[in-house]
């Protein structure tokens, strides 16, 4: 089995990693060759054109910034929904707003081409060590034949439903996200104005029912200061954003959702959108004049 992708960003170039790890054959294509360049040996063959790696997938793979590029790369000109060949398979692993999804799954319908939408939960440290969550749409059949693939890269892929179901759980996840950090954020906060360590805080909550995945891996961020980006403040933004489209396209209230965005807007505007989204702690460093960190 032939695999295509494309995308080779901080999440991309693991996943395409762990596939050859599993054995696939796995060509690939990006703008710059140069960020290809450590997939390509262990294995990987570089395709110039994205257009000739589209028409030898059997299965063809993205992982791409925003549901726009998505549907560029696809949809646009000379996209790839023209070059795929009948009876294959495109799985998009970005996270996009629903209705993107469902749009290019339409015309690949047209073309004989079945599509699951894949976005993944867990950030770069779980794309290198082939442990992320795949939230998938799609039809049955397709998933269960294409599971194996997805499993190479990740430690469990749940089909949702139908394509669109995929980016509708994902967006579910990145508010639970962004919300988690906020609460955890605000709340070493409180413990270090009040003169409580909020390291200890942290441990003594931790295992009750306070404790969560993300306050495990983001709060020791806070404290240390340390903000290298295992998901970018900029990329949750654009989560957030497609959270609240797809809110009002369906009549769904979500204000939690407004308010953490609003508060990594400023960040963004503060310099710091290429922080981890752990950085939220600076809103609250900046808001109480005090840091976290002792």
């Amino acid at each position: 089995m032939k695999i295509g992708f494309i995308g080779m960003g901080i999440m991309g170039k693991p996943m395409a990693i762990n596939l050859l790890k599993a054995g696939y054959e796995v060509m690939v294509n990006t703008r710059t060759k140069d960020k290809a360049l450590e997939v390509i040996d262990k294995g990987a063959e570089y395709f110039e054109s994205k257009q000739d790696l589209a028409r030898e997938a059997d299965v063809l793979l993205t992982m791409l910034p925003d549901g726009p590029d998505v549907e560029a790369v696809m949809l646009t000109g000379d996209g790839l929904a023209s070059c795929m060949k009948k009876g294959s398979v495109f799985i998009d692993m970005s996270s996009i707003n629903p209705e993107v999804s469902i749009k290019i799954a339409r015309e690949l319908e047209k073309r004989g081409v079945d599509m699951l939408d894949a976005p993944v939960s867990g950030g770069e440290p779980k794309a290198i060590d082939g442990t992320l969550s795949f939230m998938v749409g799609g039809k049955e059949e397709v998933f269960e034949r294409c599971k194996d693939i997805l499993l190479s890269m990740g430690s469990s892929a749940t089909r949702c439903g139908m394509v669109g179901a995929g980016n509708t759980t994902k967006l579910s996840n990145q508010i639970v996200v962004a919300a988690n950090i906020q609460a955890v954020a605000e709340a070493l906060m409180l413990a270090k104005k009040a003169g409580v360590d909020p390291e200890v805080v942290y441990n003594a909550i931790k295992g009750g029912l306070a404790g969560s995945t993300v306050m495990d891996a983001k709060a020791p961020m806070m404290l240390s200061g340390n903000d290298k980006p295992g998901f970018k403040i900029d990329l949750h933004i654009k989560d957030l954003n497609n959270a609240i489209g797809c809110a009002h396209s369906v009549g769904a209230y979500i204000p939690m959702t407004a308010q953490v965005k609003e508060i990594m807007e400023w960040l963004r505007d503060n310099g710091h959108g290429g922080c981890d989204h752990s950085a939220i702690i600076k809103f609250y460093e900046h808001l109480m004049n005090t840091e976290l960190k002792r």
